[in-house]
């Protein structure tokens, strides 16, 4: 906590910290070669959102900005609501070319551009998802508020049960390749992934 923080009664959040976020375009490779983990070829980030018109105008720019850019890829971008008044950005590779470090690219350009506008501490987290072997969800998550990435693995089949096993595994697996979040309470479940 600072000076100003203590004259304004505030706590100003730690921004996104794009080094950490950009792990995930070099760790993947890992996950592809010595776990056969697969991307599969979509991300998201999840916000939430703000009701005015400048903050839906800025969330519509960057959404332009992040087509633009990864358009020659063929990535698409969208967004939706949850029911929990979340708001996910979604971005879509080409099925037959998934790129984790073009959806990395796309993921930083919606946060920085959050960021910029002013509302950095309304970012919540980006999935990027991946497929197994056996063609189960395997997703990886980055805490903005934390700086970390931690494994979500939700059972196939069941709305909120998750693999808390293979979750310790993928840690054990990755923690040299990605900074993972060492307190496991911080592990929170995101049900209703729309990737």
């Amino acid at each position: 906590m600072g000076l100003r923080d203590i004259l304004t009664g505030r706590h100003t959040v730690k921004g996104p910290a794009p080094d950490k976020l950009f792990a995930i375009a070099t760790a993947y490779i890992t996950l592809q070669t010595e776990h056969q983990i697969e991307p599969a070829g979509a991300a998201a980030i999840v916000f939430q959102s703000l009701a005015t018109s400048e903050f839906e105008t800025a969330l519509r720019e960057t959404e332009q900005v992040v087509a633009a850019t990864c358009g020659d890829s063929g990535t698409t971008v969208s967004s939706e609501d949850d029911s929990y008044g979340y708001r996910w950005t979604v971005l879509r590779n080409r099925p037959d070319t998934p790129s984790v470090e073009d959806l990395a690219v796309g993921i930083n350009a919606v946060s920085s551009s959050i960021e910029t506008a002013g509302h950095g501490e309304r970012l919540l987290c980006a999935v990027f998802a991946f497929a197994d072997a056996q063609k189960r969800r395997v997703y990886f998550i980055y805490n903005y508020k934390r700086g970390y990435w931690y494994p979500f693995v939700p059972v196939a089949g069941s709305q909120n049960e998750r693999s808390t096993e293979r979750e310790l595994q993928l840690k054990a697996q990755m923690s040299s390749e990605l900074p993972i979040e060492p307190e496991l309470e911080r592990w929170f479940p995101l049900w209703g992934i729309p990737i």
